[in-house]
């Protein structure tokens, strides 16, 4: 049997200072970490699944639902730690696809054009997703982290502030008119050995000011490889966001 190159790691972490116990909240029917591991089953790039969690109430509806579990120390930093943490003991995944535990939306789709960079050129050490920004509200938003790519499409820098700085405009929610903005989708694709190397470095002064780890990585010398991408998803952050994505599952139901 063929080993596994493709292996996505969900991260699933009990304590949330707004949602304890995140992963579990029901989602009409089922616990979030499940509807996030079906949508990940059903991205054909992906050769394996597993959830790395630091809960053994997590680790014991995974596995009800027949998904694989690590259980991880409770004292990592991040979610990016958590699947670094399961990936050193697994012997197998050259290509390691950090798919967030709060996406429960995410396309497939988006999952697969994530991944595609790394299979198609072996320079790529680490790839994300953007989408261009059409709503100006998305400028302002501090929550809603924004890039700015180079000519070939490797970020340059990413921020919570609007970037660039449209000079010609005055008026901040007409930039988007006269500018293409993207903003950044937290799905990260990354060599196994990279991201064993970037989980060993110091946390960067970018990384602190912004509070963005992907700082980190760029801070350091090396390049993000963003995929623009038309689809979206719906990361859970608050009781609205949840409230929000039930009414959407209940509309696909009928």
């Amino acid at each position: 049997m063929k080993r596994p190159d493709v292996v996505a790691i969900i991260p699933a972490r009990y304590s949330s200072t707004r949602l304890p116990g995140k992963p579990l909240i029901d989602l009409c029917g089922k616990p979030m970490i499940q509807k996030v591991y079906e949508q990940t089953q059903k991205a054909k790039l992906i050769d394996n699944i597993l959830v790395a969690t630091d809960h053994s109430r997590i680790a014991e509806v995974v596995k009800s639902f027949g998904g694989e579990v690590i259980l991880t120390p409770t004292n990592l930093k991040s979610g990016t730690d958590r699947i670094a943490y399961a990936a050193r003991r697994i012997g197998y995944g050259k290509i390691i696809v950090n798919v967030q535990g709060d996406e429960p939306m995410i396309s497939p789709k988006m999952i697969d054009e994530g991944i595609a960079p790394l299979i198609n050129d072996r320079k790529i050490q680490v790839a994300t997703l953007v989408k261009k920004i059409v709503k100006p509200d998305d400028l302002v938003n501090p929550n809603i982290v924004k890039v700015v790519l180079d000519k070939k499409g490797y970020a340059i820098y990413f921020s919570r502030s609007s970037i660039p700085f449209y000079r010609s405009e005055l008026n901040i929610s007409k930039w988007h008119q006269h500018f293409t903005y993207y903003k950044h989708i937290g799905l990260y694709v990354y060599r196994k050995r990279f991201l064993l190397l970037f989980t060993s470095w110091q946390v960067s002064a970018l990384e602190q000011a912004e509070q963005l780890e992907q700082l980190r990585i760029i801070e350091n010398g090396y390049k993000i490889k963003a995929t623009i991408t038309n689809n979206d998803s719906i990361p859970i952050d608050t009781i609205e966001d949840v409230k929000h994505v039930r009414s959407i599952l209940r509309e696909k139901e009928k």
